[in-house]
C-alpha cells in the first residue's frame, strides 16, 4: 500500500511513522508513506495556500489552486483508489471504514487547516470525507496519522499475530472482553479462573459472553 499526506506542517507527521508498528511497516515494505508540503504547489512568490473567505468572516481558507496542483501531480504518477479530506463533518472514523480503507492499494490523505478548504475541493476532487470524532483540531496532521495507523495495522503481515486484529475491538460489532496476563493473583486481585483452566473452549464462550455484556454496559449503541 501507498499512503500520500498532503499538508502543510509535514514536520508534525514524521514521528508517528519512525517508531513502533508503523516504523516497522514501513522498513519492511509492507506500506510507503510519502508526505507533501503543499506550499511547494503554490504560484505566489510567498508560497501563500490560504485566504480569507469570499463574504467575509473569521479564519483563512486553504485554497482550492495548490491542491488541485499537488493532487494532479501526484496522479500523474500513479492511479488512487481514495482521496481523503480530513474534516469534523466527515463521516465518522469507524473499524469498518478502516478494514475498507485498509484493502485499498493507494490512497491520498488531504489534511485540513485553518478554516478548512475551499468548497470546490470538496465538492470536485476528493472521495471520502472521514471525521475522527465530534471535535475541531488545529489542523488535519494528527487526524491523518490516526487514520493512517488504524489502516496499516490491518494489513496482512504488519502485526506479528495477524489474529490479533480480528480480535480488536469492533471487528465484530463488539467491545472487546477483559484480558488478564501474569502472576495469576496479585494484591489479592485474583484473575478468572476459567482463563487458567486450560479449557478452550470455555475460554472462547467465556470470552464471548463477556464481550456481549461489556458491550451492553458501555456502547449498547452497538448493538442496534
Amino acid at each position: 500500500m501507498r499512503i500520500d499526506i498532503i499538508t502543510l506542517f509535514p514536520e508534525l507527521l514524521q514521528s508517528p511513522f519512525e517508531a513502533s508498528i508503523l516504523r516497522r511497516a514501513i522498513t519492511s515494505g509492507k506500506v510507503e508513506v510519502y508526505f507533501h508540503d503543499l506550499r511547494a504547489y503554490s504560484n505566489h512568490k510567498q508560497k501563500q495556500v490560504d485566504d480569507y473567505p469570499f463574504g467575509g468572516g473569521a479564519g483563512m481558507v486553504l485554497m482550492l489552486e495548490p491542491i488541485d496542483l499537488c493532487l494532479e501531480s501526484l496522479k500523474k504518477v500513479i492511479s488512487y483508489d481514495a482521496i481523503i479530506y480530513l474534516t469534523p463533518d466527515g463521516e465518522k472514523l469507524n473499524q469498518k471504514l478502516a478494514n475498507h480503507f485498509s484493502t485499498l492499494e493507494n490512497i491520498i490523505i488531504l489534511c485540513g487547516h485553518y478554516k478548512g478548504v475551499d468548497q470546490r475541493v470538496r465538492d470536485h476532487l476528493i472521495t471520502h470525507e472521514i471525521s475522527i470524532g465530534d471535535f475541531v483540531l488545529s489542523g488535519g496532521e494528527l487526524a491523518a496519522a490516526v487514520l493512517s495507523d488504524s489502516i496499516i495495522r490491518l494489513i496482512p503481515g504488519v502485526l506479528g499475530d495477524e489474529s490479533s486484529a480480528l480480535t480488536d475491538c469492533f471487528q465484530d460489532g463488539l467491545l472487546a472482553p477483559p484480558i488478564y496476563t501474569r502472576p495469576a493473583e496479585y494484591k489479592g486481585w485474583k484473575v478468572p479462573e476459567i482463563l487458567t483452566s486450560g479449557n478452550t473452549p470455555k475460554v472462547n464462550e467465556w470470552r464471548e459472553k463477556e464481550a456481549l455484556e461489556r458491550t451492553k454496559r458501555l456502547r449498547p449503541d452497538l448493538l442496534t
